[in-house]
């Protein structure tokens, strides 16, 4: 990427799937990847004053980028809460580094807001203009990089997973910065809802854009309607191949978001996966827009997110990720529409799990 005042945002790049970058040989025999690259670039900092090679010097970093509607880095977050947690006395620092995907993600309310709701405690680089993420050549959300005490990067991790040899390499280098008595045990983590790891097993529908910059399966896609207000006349459920979407009602098909713009709104999309969370927001702060979840026609009863209660019913209040269906039995071929009972929403994007 180049280097660019406010850079664009980089081709899709979380990842549907764990990367691992695999180190061959026992924890002492990690590899120096490089030093410990500067946050200089950071355009401010939460729960902390900055921070930089220099002053981290003597103590094992792990730096973590995120951006806070990406479910893959959700589901990370609560080892990374209880790493923070157990090993900083005994001289681990987290640094997570928020990196914005979507545009509403550059708004520092916003990171504000949820990296408190989230309960995030430890240091938060706020990177709105890519520069930590140029500096560190970094290409993904979630993305883990572990420095020694001496500022060398000695080990790296792309995505969701590997969390026992991600925790096993934090202790060897502890104890080779001379931490005494570092407890060797693994953390005990207790997800809840989006934190909740992903049925991979199950798992056949992938992250899918709305916006036409980035968007895939859209049945009525027309180039011709885009940035333009259309009537899209719903095709039937029944002729959905998996993984499409269509709409219905009046709506803007933007580069960055699916708009939708007068009550009665619709989404459908054909999917095979436990859970179904769409990330989106209302157009205009302040100005929630409630909405309703069915699958196949039907409420979504037991099978409801966190976001919806039994009848499908919920709020979107704020721009972020809402998790619409959790189904609780065997997974099958299914339908889920979101009925827009407001206009003024914003769909940017949906994840599965």
């Amino acid at each position: 990427m180049s280097d660019h005042a406010t850079p664009p945002r980089p081709a899709r790049s979380r990842l549907f799937r764990s990367i691992a970058h695999r180190v061959a040989g026992d924890p002492e025999e990690l590899p120096v990847e490089g030093r410990l690259p500067s946050f200089d670039r950071a355009t401010s900092w939460l729960n902390t004053a900055p921070l930089s090679p220099a002053s981290l010097r003597g103590r094992v970093v792990l730096v973590d980028f995120w951006t806070y509607t990406c479910v893959n880095w959700l589901r990370t977050l609560p080892y990374l809460k209880g790493w923070a947690a157990k090993y900083e006395d005994a001289g681990l620092t987290v640094v997570g580094v928020h990196t914005p995907e979507f545009g509403f993600e550059r708004d520092l309310r916003n990171v504000v807001a949820q990296s408190g709701a989230l309960g995030i405690a430890y240091p938060i680089a706020i990177d709105s203009d890519y520069g930590v993420w140029d500096e560190f050549a970094n290409h993904y959300w979630p993305a883990v990089y572990l420095a020694d005490a001496h500022g060398r990067i000695r080990y790296h991790h792309f995505g969701e997973g590997e969390y026992a040899r991600t925790e096993m390499v934090i202790q060897q280098l502890l104890v080779d910065a001379g931490a005494q008595d570092v407890d060797m045990d693994l953390v005990m983590v207790d997800p809840q809802g989006l934190e909740v790891a992903a049925d991979w097993a199950s798992l056949r529908s992938p992250e899918t854009y709305l916006g036409y910059g980035q968007s895939s399966g859209f049945v009525s896609e027309d180039a011709a309607y885009y940035d333009r207000r259309h009537a899209y006349a719903p095709a039937p459920a029944t002729r959905l191949p998996l993984n499409s979407w269509d709409l219905s009602g009046d709506w803007t098909l933007a580069r960055h978001a699916a708009v939708g713009h007068e009550p009665g709104g619709r989404i459908s999309f054909a999917f095979h996966a436990r859970d179904v969370n769409l990330v989106m927001g209302p157009a205009n702060r302040g100005a929630p827009v409630p909405f309703r979840v069915s699958i196949d026609g039907r409420p979504v009863g037991e099978a409801h997110g966190t976001d919806v209660d039994a009848d499908g019913a919920g709020v979107v209040a704020d721009q972020n990720t809402y998790q619409l269906v959790r189904q609780p039995g065997p997974i099958s071929d299914r339908v889920v529409e979101i009925e827009f009972l407001g206009g003024g929403v914003e769909a940017y994007c949906f994840t599965f799990g």
